[in-house]
C-alpha cells in the first residue's frame, strides 16, 4: 500500500468529516487486521513516520481522532514519538502503540508518557477494536473526569545543573584548538563526516542525539557479522547474518517500501531483519577488543575518550551531565527494562560515572558488573562523589589497553 494515498474509506466516504485514524509505520499484516476492524464511521490513514504525520496533519487540515503507530517502546516510532507530538501542539486524542515485546515496565512507561493503550504483536482483532473504538469515544470525557497520575520524573539539581554548564562551556571554548587539529588529521587519514550522532536511550528513558567524533572508517556497522565472535562480552558461534538490506524478503515479496526501519549509528535496516538477527545474541552489549574497523586516529581518539568531547554540546543543551550513567543505544535499552536493570535509567545520564573509573579497561569486566555499578550510582549519587569520580576519571584516561 503506498503510504502517500488518501484515506482507506469504509462505511462513511467523507474522511475528513468523520474523522481518520492515522496509522504511522504499519505493516502490511497488522494494516490488514486493522482493517477487517469495525471502528465505527472513520477511516484509516497511512503514514511512513511521524514527520509525514505532522507535516499531513497541518498542511491539510486533517481531521485526525487517533494515532496508531508500531515499532518498540524505546524507540522513534514510540513513546519518544507522542512527545514529539505533544510538543507541536498535536493533543487531546488517544494515542496507541503496537509492539513487539510488551512488559510491566515497558506499560509504565508508556502510560507515564500519555499512551492511551499499547497492544503486543501477534494483534487479537476483538481486542484492539474494543478497546480502540472505546477509548476514541470516550477520550474527552475521560480526560475531563480523571486526574493524570503524578509521576517523578528525575530532574538535574540546580547546582548539579549549573556546575554542568560552566564545566561544558569553559571545556568547549578552550579544546576547540585542539578540536581543529584533530579534524585535520582525521581529514589526512580517511573520507567521511567529522562528526556523528546516534539515538540513544537516557534518563527515563528519554531518547536524544548522542555525539561523538567519529574513530571508525565509513560504512563499518556493516562489517559486524564478520566480527561477531570477537564480541569481547561473549562469543557465539552459527551466528545468523547481520542482513543491512533496507527492504527484507516480505517487503520484497510485497513489492512496498518498507514500514519499519530501525536506525544505527550511520546505517539502517529492516525491523524484521534486525530482530531475526537478535534473537541469536544473548548479551545486550557488543564491544571488540583491538577493533579492526577504528581507524588509527580513532584509536588514540578512544584510549583517551577525546572521541567523547563532542558530547559536551549535549550537557550544555541539558541532554546529559558531565557525570552519570552511560547513555544506551536502543537496542540495548531496550534489553533493560526489567525491575533488575531499571534502576540505572533514574540516574542522569552523563560522559563519565562509576563503571568508567572502576572497571573500564580490565579484562574480567562482565555485562552484570557494569549494569550493576550502574544500579549502585543511581541509588547513591551525589555532587561531592560526581566530583571525585571526575577527578578519578583523568588517570582512567590514558589506559594500556584498547577498549
Amino acid at each position: 500500500m503506498n503510504s502517500n494515498s488518501t484515506a482507506t474509506e469504509r462505511k462513511n466516504p467523507t474522511a475528513t468529516q468523520t474523522g481518520i485514524i492515522a496509522l504511522v509505520n504499519v505493516d502490511e499484516p497488522t494494516h490488514a487486521i486493522l482493517e477487517e476492524c469495525d471502528f465505527g464511521s472513520v477511516s484509516l490513514m497511512q503514514f511512513k513516520n511521524g514527520l509525514e504525520l505532522s507535516n499531513s496533519w497541518k498542511k491539510n487540515n486533517l481531521l485526525v481522532i487517533a494515532i496508531i503507530s508500531q515499532g518498540e517502546v524505546i524507540a522513534p516510532e514510540g513513546i519518544n514519538l507522542w512527545e514529539t507530538l505533544q510538543k507541536n501542539s498535536f493533543t487531546d486524542i488517544p494515542f496507541f502503540l503496537i509492539s513487539n515485546k510488551v512488559n510491566e515496565n515497558l506499560t509504565r512507561l508508556c502510560i507515564q508518557a500519555g499512551v492511551a493503550d499499547i497492544f503486543s504483536t501477534p494483534l487479537r482483532k476483538e481486542a484492539i477494536q474494543t478497546r480502540v473504538s472505546f477509548l476514541v469515544k470516550n477520550w474527552r470525557s475521560m480526560q475531563n473526569n480523571i486526574r493524570p497520575e503524578q509521576v517523578t520524573v528525575y530532574k538535574i539539581p540546580l547546582f548539579k545543573r549549573l556546575f554542568d554548564i560552566i564545566f561544558s562551556g569553559t571545556a568547549i571554548v578552550c579544546l576547540s584548538p585542539i578540536l581543529l587539529i584533530i579534524i585535520i588529521l582525521m581529514k589526512l587519514e580517511s573520507k567521511g563526516p567529522i562528526f556523528y550522532y546516534s539515538l540513544r536511550v537516557g534518563t527515563g528513558y528519554r531518547v536524544f542525539k548522542f555525539f561523538k567524533l567519529r574513530t571508525m572508517y565509513v560504512n563499518a556497522d556493516k562489517r559486524l557479522k564478520d566480527l561477531a565472535h570477537l564480541n569481547q562480552y561473549g562469543s557465539r558461534e552459527n551466528i545468523p547474518a547481520w542482513k543491512t538490506d533496507i527492504l527484507c524478503d516480505e517487503c520484497i515479496k510485497n513489492g512496498t517500501n518498507c514500514q519499519r526501519l530501525l536506525y544505527s549509528d550511520e546505517n539502517s535496516w529492516c525491523e524484521k531483519n534486525y530482530f531475526n538477527h537478535r534473537k541469536a545474541l544473548s548479551s545486550a552489549f557488543f564491544k571488540l577488543k583491538n577493533d579492526p574497523r577504528i581507524t588509527k586516529v580513532g584509536r588514540v581518539l578512544r584510549n583517551t575518550s577525546i572521541d567523547e568531547l563532542p558530547q559536551l554540546w549535549n550537557v550544555l543543551i541539558g541532554d546529559m551531565s558531565i557525570v552519570g550513567n552511560r547513555p544506551l543505544p536502543l537496542y540495548e535499552a531496550e534489553k533493560l527494562t526489567t525491575d533488575k536493570y531499571a534502576l540505572r535509567f533514574r540516574a542522569p545520564a552523563g560522559i563519565t560515572g562509576l563503571w568508567q573509573v572502576e572497571k573500564r579497561g580490565k579484562a574480567d569486566m562482565s555485562e552484570e558488573e557494569r549494569l550493576m555499578l550502574d544500579n549502585i550510582y543511581a541509588e547513591n549519587h551525589s555532587f561531592l562523589k560526581d566530583i571525585s569520580l571526575i577527578l578519578k576519571t583523568i588517570p582512567a584516561l590514558f589506559q594500556k589497553e584498547n577498549v
